[in-house]
């Protein structure tokens, strides 16, 4: 057997390779004999021959329409090393870029090599950046537990932040410095937020692999934006690469809670002109190894764990960087922002004296404290920010950074040096924004108001909804959509997961709908291109949940929009069937439990065995006309739900803060 026939693929890989359910690759299996054996797992996990299973796919023609590359991710895994297999990516990236290349880096097994010489083939066929991104997001989530990264959408926001805040104009270009920079996230976000000529970007990662793969990620970027990046492989804090560079803006991620980070050999840096950071809190080294490298004016956003805003062993240099006016905003992030993932971590963001170092703020300096915490999306089994409302609700804050005449939003607030500089110099912003969010008296009344009105309209919908006769007991036949769609009545279409991520997706023109999405409130977060969406739903198709947890069925209004996994979107024939009527049959919970698999909050709705009733098209319309009417009660009674917990919530503030008029 060949090292090739000996990359195993389980049945979950099989059914990503073939673009379709893993139900689909078991019925394959039961129905053919001529499906490859078993060569190891178990009887639940099985896993199978790579090779052997693509011959099968190919002579069942089952791999027309798949990319090459999804056959390449599991010999690139099967590599077993992550440092290999890292290393044998971004190999193939330079091969990509560079067809002619030579020197193959000596580190990699003849394996590797060739695995990186195939992987460069099919970028050249499918499109080199494509292949990259495709075999550099598989690999960062096979090795997830052991590498921290920065979202897209985090990075995305830091970049702006950091230009916001900098001073000074951009005409001259920008030079951008991250000293651990990982695979490049921040760096490649900022090079696509900018787009400024004359970008230049300084980037460090002590670990060989992530700077080998952030050098196939960058060099794809540079490509675009005729830029070329410096990207050296070193312990930043240790040995400096860029010792007296200067950089207009950084931004970084760095290591946190890292105990051997110099602290013995670094005792004399002169780096530290806030003071020498305790042992325990390297995050302070990076903070000032960022504001060392700063030019006047120039603003650092470094992400953070919550612990550094006020542990003691830290106090004093916090209390430095205030009255410096380095420390110029703190930023609590929703749980889920970034790794650990169960953490508030904080945006702090530095800005250097414009005029050279600063032995004191002015006399009116302010710092800018913002609570993002509450941006979390509920419903999900992951924590997630709304990623949209967090970055406008924080750039908005960031603009009454330097403007006093300008108040910042509620959750944000602009306090003076001296309310921070005590015994503990905490900067955590959850305690001071707290006592700004207390409703005033007028809007309690308004927020009164309101929920009236909501009452009024419920108890409207209600006495109609309750007026309905149900008494005839007319039994009607049903149908299911299989049957309908069989008999050309609807058309029915599966959404899946777009081969590229949603939120790095170049040319994204139609918003994404996922069942995350779904949990929050409805609100597509990410978007792809058309091309690349199998599904989308237009205004007036049924757009179908199907999963357990968040079954719905709905009549789809606005503009086209693509669906993601376990959603579903059916387009009915007018002459014969009415959407609303068709949405309100198949919401019906009792259709939804018949049809599902009931093994968990996770399981599966069988689209094709929902039932409708079978009702002339006339029938229809009166049916249809009811199950609006309900929907609008549903709606309204979950609005007059969220709203009077809402105001339970702040009369039990301002109770409990005194004031209440005999």
């Amino acid at each position: 057997m060949t090292a090739q026939d000996a990359v195993p693929v389980s049945l979950a890989e099989i059914a990503r390779i073939a673009a379709v359910g893993r139900a689909a690759v078991s019925n394959w299996r039961r129905r053919h004999d001529s499906f490859p054996a078993r060569i190891g797992g178990t009887d639940v996990s099985p896993q199978f021959s790579l090779a052997e299973v693509e011959r099968w796919l190919r002579d069942n023609g089952k791999l027309a329409d798949i990319c090459g590359r999804e056959l390449l991710w599991p010999r690139f895994e099967a590599l077993g090393s992550r440092n290999e297999s890292g290393l044998a990516i971004a190999e193939a990236a330079r091969l990509m870029r560079t067809p002619r290349a030579r020197n193959t880096p000596a580190e990699l097994s003849a394996q590797a090599r060739d695995l990186a010489v195939q992987a460069a083939k099919a970028g050249r066929d499918e499109g080199p950046r494509d292949t990259f991104d495709f075999l550099l997001q598989r690999w960062l989530e096979t090795h997830v537990r052991q590498l921290s990264t920065t979202p897209r959408p985090l990075a995305a926001l830091m970049a702006r932040i950091a230009l916001a805040v900098r001073l000074g104009p951009v005409e001259n270009g920008l030079t951008l410095l991250d000293p651990a920079c990982g695979t490049g996230h921040l760096a490649a976000a900022a090079m696509q937020e900018y787009d400024i000529p004359g970008l230049e970007v300084l980037a460090c990662e002590r670990d060989p692999a992530l700077a080998a793969l952030a050098v196939g990620r960058l060099g794809f970027l540079a490509e675009e934006h005729g830029i070329r990046p410096q990207i050296a492989t070193a312990d930043t804090l240790r040995d400096d690469p860029f010792a007296g560079a200067k950089a207009d803006i950084a931004l970084c991620n760095p290591p946190f809670n890292e105990r051997d980070w110099g602290y013995e050999e670094l005792a004399t840096d002169q780096r530290w002109t806030h003071g020498l950071p305790p042992r325990t809190e390297p995050e302070l080294a990076w903070v000032q190894h960022l504001l060392a490298h700063l030019k006047p004016g120039g603003a650092a956003v470094v992400v953070l764990p919550p612990a550094v805003a006020s542990r003691k062993a830290g106090r004093r240099i916090r209390s430095s960087l205030l009255r410096t006016g380095a420390l110029r905003a703190v930023v609590s992030l929703p749980p889920g922002s970034a790794q650990p993932h169960s953490v508030s971590l904080q945006l702090w963001i530095l800005r250097a004296a414009p005029h050279g170092p600063a032995a004191s703020a002015a006399p009116d300096q302010t710092v800018l404290l913002v609570d993002a915490t509450r941006f979390a999306r509920p419903g999900t089994r992951e924590p997630s920010p709304d990623w949209g409302s967090l970055a406008s609700f924080v750039l908005t804050s960031m603009s009454a950074l330097d403007d006093l005449n300008q108040d910042p939003p509620t959750g944000a607030v602009r306090l003076p040096l001296l309310d921070l500089l005590d015994d503990e110099v905490d900067v955590t912003p959850g305690r001071y924004t707290a006592a700004m969010t207390e409703p005033s008296h007028e809007e309690l009344a308004l927020k009164w108001g309101d929920f009236g009105l909501l009452l009024t309209d419920l108890a409207d919908h209600a006495q109609r909804l309750s007026a309905l006769d149900f008494r005839t007991e007319t039994s009607q036949t049903a149908t299911t959509v299989g049957d309908l769609v069989k008999a050309g009545a609807l058309t029915l279409r599966a959404g899946q997961q777009p081969l590229e991520s949603a939120e790095i997706a170049r040319g994204a023109d139609v918003p994404l709908l996922t069942i995350a999405d779904l949990l929050h409130d409805g609100t597509p977060r990410g978007a792809v291109p058309t091309a690349s969406a199998p599904a989308i739903a237009e205004e007036g198709d049924v757009v179908v949940a199907g999963v357990a947890r968040a079954f719905k069925a709905w009549v789809h209004e606005g503009p086209a929009m693509a669906l993601g996994p376990q959603l579903y979107v059916l387009r009915v024939d007018p002459e014969r069937l009415e959407a609303h009527f068709l949405a309100g049959c198949l919401y019906a919970p009792a259709n939804g439990r018949q049809a599902g698999t009931h093994a968990s909050s996770s399981s599966r709705v069988d689209i094709r065995r929902l039932q409708v009733l079978q009702l002339p098209l006339k029938k229809q319309m009166t049916y249809a006309e009811t199950f609006r009417r309900l929907r609008a009660f549903e709606a309204l009674l979950a609005s007059a739900d969220s709203s009077g917990k809402e105001l339970a919530s702040d009369m039990s503030d301002r109770l409990a803060a005194g004031g209440l008029t005999a």
